[in-house]
């Protein structure tokens, strides 16, 4: 269950920066970005009370966002996404699989 959560909390969080986003031109976005948010900040509380690690939690959820956030802005905002904008993000997520992998131990 903590794994569904956390996918809900990702959801929302991107949700909520994309209409952050999408506010600066149309201010009625901002309800979004609110729920998006408090939604996701709600689920990753979940995710904590059913049992997963705050490190490993904060940091698939961190390390998904910024990735699909990244993607997603350039699809839908035109927003450049370079060869070492996409490292980045390889290397977002190597570490976030090192934590994952150096808590088994």
């Amino acid at each position: 269950m903590a794994w569904l959560f956390l996918c809900g909390a990702i959801v929302f969080e991107v949700g909520g920066t994309l209409s952050l986003r999408l506010a600066l031109e149309d201010k009625r976005w901002y309800a979004g970005v609110v729920t998006g948010y408090s939604v996701a900040f709600s689920m990753l509380s979940l995710t904590l009370a059913s049992g997963m690690a705050l490190g490993i939690a904060y940091g698939i959820w961190a390390a998904v966002g910024v990735a699909l956030t990244a993607v997603l802005s350039r699809f839908l905002f035109q927003e450049p996404l370079t060869w070492l904008m996409g490292l980045g993000i390889a290397l977002i997520i190597g570490g976030v699989l090192l934590i994952e992998l150096g808590a088994a131990y």
